[in-house]
């Protein structure tokens, strides 16, 4: 069974908008690469040949990800309901130990980014605070040990 992608529509589009400048625009100039290396001469030692092949590589590798992504993306529908965290959720959370607040944002593991308070649904961390309520203590095992936090606000 394939994995599931779970996407907002705001991940979706930005897919859709890279797949479609990568077979539209970037395709055309790589062959373009490759067109003009061959023009260098012998292909057995010609380097510029060699990279602009491996670039188109990577090229199709990256439209494969996104074309795989996209047919088997679930988009995170905006619920209402903020009596417990689920993915899509924006949650407030203190730290039991030094009662530091943070705020991170539950997504999908395409759009995680920690530095920015996007959290993965999968991650350790993620997969704590779904489900639990505010006021619920949830244990996360880190490398240091488990660490508690205390469910403060919940939102969308």
């Amino acid at each position: 069974m394939a994995k599931t992608f779970k996407l907002t529509k705001e991940r979706l589009e930005e897919l859709k908008n890279e797949l479609d400048y990568l077979k539209n625009v970037r395709e055309k100039e790589v062959a373009d690469l490759i067109k003009e290396a061959r023009s260098f001469g012998d292909l057995s030692e010609n380097a510029e040949y060699d990279e602009a092949k491996n670039e188109q590589g990577k090229l199709f590798s990256r439209e494969a990800e996104i074309e795989n992504i996209l047919s088997n993306a679930e988009i995170i529908e905006i619920s209402e309901n903020t009596d417990e965290v689920h993915t899509g959720s924006r949650v407030k959370v203190e730290d039991v130990s030094d009662g530091s607040e943070e705020e991170y944002w539950i997504v999908g593991s395409q759009e995680a980014d920690p530095y920015k308070g996007r959290i993965s649904d999968e991650s350790p961390f993620g997969d704590a605070l779904i489900g639990s309520r505010v006021g619920d203590i949830v244990s996360v095992e880190a490398p240091c040990g488990a660490i508690e936090y205390k469910i403060i606000e919940i939102g969308n």
